[in-house]
């Protein structure tokens, strides 16, 4: 007998070939002609365009981008420019109208309605916009007008989540900022935006977009100064942004100037050097002496090493700091007002921290002890002090003050 066992066969059974995916060759040419045709046949009415876009079967998902370069240009681009390529064109696009809000609204709520009925098409607006925007030099300027026209409106309108960094992160592109044709641009998109919205509405995007901490970025590098800036827009008509641009470069000096002093107050640095800086900072920055002397304050402050709830240790930390860094005070408390100023910071932060809350008559002492606080300072603090916070009682913890410095005149 054989231990050989035969290999089975299969007989009569057809063994199935997996079938490939044979992918559709691009056609975006006959996808173009198709949409533009739609244009024709309806003489460009948007709202019946966008009737007839919905219900095509055509392959969206594919060619977006090529939708939208008929919807800006009136037909397909040729690759990586914003030229016509061949092939069908109609004249009822973007570029082709007037530059006036009126005009191009239709366009941005027509493409409203398309991103509603097909959402994934928010991709291909967003690559082709980003395309144009890196392309302004290749437009005219009457075109670049009706771009950021239309940009504006897109954002008033809340067109299907633009993403703002789409817009503003590729205008920052060096040439087209040198050529000043991003000035032009985000003025023209500033001036239509605010016309519907508010500047808290404009910077909110501006924050979304990356592009709001430094908004000298937008200018020539020859002319990126805040005089140049204050005066385009002054011109232009928006001074509201003037005014939050002065702000916002004024909180970075703050800023800067207090970072410098932190760090030469923490490293204990020489008295002298330190007034030094200071003085440069306001030269450079020309910044009010009434927010020198409320950085000065909060700067040493904020360098004392408190002790959790221990009140003699904070009294002697604070009133050490005072005595030590006395001289920088004393050289920017150079008036009654600036004087004055500094009670009230004083007032407020005895106020806001109650581990600071009874070392207000032992501080305001100690700086009238070094010299920096005058006695007709603490008097118009004592009997017409405006500032409300914990007045009542910080008030009558000065009063033993108040009498022996009466006292003391009176004694003269």
């Amino acid at each position: 007998m054989s231990s050989s066992k035969e290999k089975p066969t299969l007989g009569g059974t057809r063994i199935k070939t997996r079938k490939r995916n044979i992918a559709a060759p691009l056609d975006p040419a006959s996808f173009s002609d198709a949409v533009v045709q739609i244009y024709l046949d309806n003489s460009g009415d948007l709202e019946l365009v966008a009737k007839s876009v919905e219900s095509i079967d055509l392959d969206f998902s594919r060619y977006g981008d090529t939708f939208f370069e008929v919807v800006f240009i009136g037909g397909r681009t040729q690759p990586g420019t914003t030229k016509p390529d061949e092939g069908e064109h109609h004249p009822y696009s973007v570029i082709e109208c007037e530059p006036k809000r009126e005009v191009i609204l239709p366009y941005v709520i027509y493409i409203q309605k398309i991103l509603r009925r097909r959402p994934f098409l928010i991709k291909s607006l967003e690559n082709v916009m980003r395309r144009f925007l890196q392309s302004l030099e290749l437009f005219e300027e009457n075109e670049r007008k009706k771009l950021a026209i239309f940009t504006a409106l897109a954002f008033s309108q809340k067109l299907s989540g633009l993403p703002p960094e789409t817009v503003f992160q590729p205008l920052l592109k060096d040439n087209l900022v040198a050529k000043g044709l991003v000035l032009s641009f985000v003025t023209e998109f500033f001036k239509e935006y605010l016309i519907d919205n508010s500047l808290d509405d404009l910077i909110s995007i501006l924050k979304r977009g990356k592009v709001e901490d430094n908004l000298l970025n937008f200018l020539p590098p020859a002319k990126r100064s805040n005089e140049f800036f204050s005066e385009h827009f002054t011109n232009e008509g928006l001074p509201t942004l003037v005014e939050y641009n002065e702000k916002k470069m004024f909180e970075v000096k703050l800023k800067e100037m207090k970072s410098a002093l932190t760090t030469q107050i923490t490293e204990e640095a020489d008295i002298a050097d330190v007034i030094e800086t200071v003085k440069q900072q306001v030269r450079d920055s020309k910044l009010p002496d009434i927010e020198v002397v409320r950085v000065l304050w909060d700067v040493l402050m904020d360098a004392v090493q408190w002790s959790g709830k221990n009140q003699q240790q904070n009294a002697n930390s604070a009133l050490r700091q005072v005595k030590t860094w006395a001289e920088l005070l004393n050289t920017f408390c150079s008036n009654g007002n600036l004087e004055l100023e500094l009670m009230y910071k004083v007032q407020m932060q005895c106020y806001e921290d109650a581990k600071l809350m009874k070392l207000f008559p032992e501080i305001i002492r100690s700086l009238y002890d070094q010299d920096v606080l005058a006695e007709d300072t603490i008097l118009h603090w004592f009997q017409k002090g405006t500032n409300t916070k914990g007045r009542q009682n910080f008030v009558k913890a000065l009063e033993p003050l108040v009498k022996w410095l009466e006292e003391a005149e009176e004694e003269e």
